[in-house]
């Protein structure tokens, strides 16, 4: 069986009943994925690609990866947060430096490597206008970096943007972890979080990655059930 090893942070990860109902796009991918593949997901909340490394979370997927698995590299949204020296990273030089040494493990152990930028968060100035937000370099430092080592891309970046432009501020609330006090169980408070998804995000999104491996094809669209 194919594995694919998802390296990220906390819109990826798989979530338990202890966060309920956020979910990780990571979760809810198999649902996309054609019999023979699994994914073993290793995204954690709060994570950038320098925390990821220095954590030996890389380490961990180095030592079970094999020939013909994937590596799923989607990171960005932590790798910005300049205030925290354990996770901040330059978009154009550290950035870049980790996201090759993530392709170099790939590549060393016979697999595949996939870059993924970040999902945009619901960063809106109004009903319809959705904001500039944070990600605009990590998405090209990353798509200079597919195109250097020429590994393939999917760009959920513009696709998540194009999605939430679409539908607007209160559509797209549905998808993140933003609801009324009293809605969960779970959270007896009201929620205003942008940034971290529910079900129907995950599934929305993870349709757009699913989406995108179709489009490069070969064994990357080969996994993927018709979308």
């Amino acid at each position: 069986m194919n594995k694919i090893f998802w390296a990220g942070d906390s819109t990826v990860q798989t979530n338990d009943y202890s966060t309920y109902p956020q979910t990780g796009i990571g979760q809810a991918f198999p649902m996309f994925l054609k019999e023979g593949y699994s994914v073993e997901n290793h995204a954690k909340n709060g994570r950038s690609t320098k925390s990821f490394i220095d954590e030996g979370r890389l380490k961990a997927i180095e030592e079970k990866i094999g020939e013909g698995d994937f590596l799923f590299i989607q990171f960005g949204h932590n790798d910005e947060k300049n205030q925290d020296p354990t996770r901040y990273t330059e978009p154009f030089s550290s950035f870049i430096d980790n996201l090759e040494i993530f392709i170099d493990v790939a590549r060393t152990k016979g697999a595949h490597p996939v870059l993924i930028t970040p999902l945009e968060r619901r960063c809106f100035m109004d009903e319809k206008r959705l904001g500039i937000g944070a990600h605009s370099d990590y998405v090209s430092a990353m798509k200079q970096t597919a195109e250097k080592n020429r590994v393939p891309l999917v760009d959920l970046y513009t696709m998540s943007r194009a999605a939430l432009k679409k539908t607007g501020e209160p559509g797209s609330r549905r998808w993140y972890m933003y609801f009324d006090a009293g809605e969960y169980p779970q959270h007896p408070e009201e929620s205003r979080d942008n940034t971290h998804l529910r079900y129907d995000g995950a599934v929305n999104f993870g349709a757009m990655i699913a989406k995108g491996l179709q489009e490069i094809g070969g064994i990357y669209g080969d996994m993927i059930l018709t979308v």
